[in-house]
């Protein structure tokens, strides 16, 4: 007999009937893996920047580099798994992620540097489109909810990269950087493990995830991709200077990276809580309060400071971090025929816009100054508004009778 847990996490546990949870663990174990190669890239810059002498637009573009070459892969790889399947790439794609982070630590010159987190973001796309595949059919009719699961593994990984990137690096220099491939190499040989498993959900649920035959709806995936690529902005900005705001106000790199953690394990909570929101209230609504929220919280922690400005950055990222299950949900149900290549883009091809923005920003933050851009990455969301009204406002797309059923217990 199971015990209810406490508080919120009763909610998700009984959001999570009907899905695959052995599956869902390995799953969410791979994007923990694969989105942690993308989590330590501002930290490892943090100690990169003054050795190779670089300024914010370049250190803002090796997080382009990363998030571009991603951006092209998962477009590229899902459309081979709606064609072929593939479960292999996601082993491949966690070592591959893994193993470009690690060397980057040592790169002696910033071309190298760019060559190996573009390997890194090769393998970060090679996974996604895979296990968003997988986890799309292992989550049976709680689709949100399932996805939040999934969505929580990469928020986890993205939350530890500053944290243990800052640990290897602090105590032993550069070299230390070498050990950021472990998570890549202990859960590819997990997901080896599991292969076998893996590919009988694939097959056994193929077609049935939850949703009943439907035509697609291009449009309404066009809106939804430039939504995302403008939520982006807001996160790639944070995402790469939070950090360096931090050192530039005076407080130390372990502090900056620390606080990055923080809003990204804040990310955890804010998935955690918006997948089973989604399921119940509609994937629009909770997308639109997540875009009208972060604007106002990353002003204040710009302009407020303090702690004040430390809750409120978390919170941002809580907010923004939040609805990244909800869009891969919303692009699946946009493109039911191709679910791979659909996740694919939406985390890949509109994201890479964020680290076009990261660019621009840290172009502004080297013209004029880096206050200034934090403050420009409040525009994104504040614009995404606008654009979110326009996608189809019913919260059951393609509900099934299942997925009545559940929501009315």
């Amino acid at each position: 007999m199971d015990v209810a847990a406490p508080g919120p996490v009763a909610g998700i546990v009984a959001r999570m009937q009907g899905v695959d949870r052995r599956a869902m663990t390995d799953l969410a174990a791979g994007h923990l893996a694969a989105d942690f190669a993308q989590g330590a890239v501002p930290a490892l810059l943090v100690f990169l920047k003054p050795v190779l002498h670089l300024s914010y637009t370049m250190t803002a573009a090796v997080v382009l580099v990363g998030t571009v070459t991603s951006s092209i892969a998962q477009p590229v790889f899902g459309h081979w798994s709606d064609r072929r399947g593939a479960v292999w790439l996601m082993p491949a794609g966690v070592f591959l992620a893994g193993a470009g982070l690690a060397l980057s630590a040592v790169s002696p010159k910033y071309a190298l540097l760019l060559v190996l987190i573009g390997i890194s973001g090769l393998g970060v796309g090679a996974f996604h489109p895979e296990a968003m595949k997988v986890a799309g059919h292992a989550s049976g009719a709680r689709r949100a909810s399932g996805m939040a699961f999934f969505a929580t593994g990469g928020n986890i990984g993205f939350a530890l990269g500053p944290l243990l990137a800052n640990a290897a690096i602090s105590p032993l220099g550069m070299t230390g950087g070498l050990l950021l491939v472990v998570p890549g190499v202990l859960v590819a040989l997990h997901l080896l493990r599991e292969h076998g498993y893996l590919t009988h959900i694939r097959s056994s649920r193929s077609g049935h995830v939850g949703t009943t035959p439907a035509a697609d709806r291009p449009d309404a995936f066009k809106l939804l991709l430039v939504v995302i690529g403008l939520r982006s902005i807001a996160y790639y900005g944070l995402f790469t200077f939070v950090p360096l705001w931090e050192v530039s106000r005076g407080h130390s790199k372990s502090y900056g990276n620390t606080l990055l953690s923080l809003v990204l394990l804040a990310g955890v909570a804010g998935t955690l809580i918006a997948g089973p929101l989604a399921d119940r209230y509609g994937r629009r609504v909770v997308l639109l309060a997540s875009l009208v929220l972060s604007p106002g919280l990353v002003l204040a922690y710009v302009l407020v400071g303090g702690t004040i400005g430390a809750v409120a950055v978390c919170a941002a990222g809580a907010a923004v971090v939040s609805t990244f299950g909800v869009t891969i949900v919303l692009s699946q149900e946009y493109l039911p025929s191709r679910i791979a290549m659909a996740s694919g883009m939406s985390v890949g091809l509109a994201t890479g816009l964020g680290g076009i923005a990261a660019v621009a920003l840290g172009a502004i933050a080297d013209a004029v100054d880096l206050r200034t851009a934090l403050i420009a990455t409040a525009a994104g969301p504040a614009v995404g508004v606008l654009v979110a009204l326009m996608l189809p406002g019913d919260r059951r797309l393609h509900a099934t009778p299942a997925t009545a059923a559940i929501d009315s217990q």
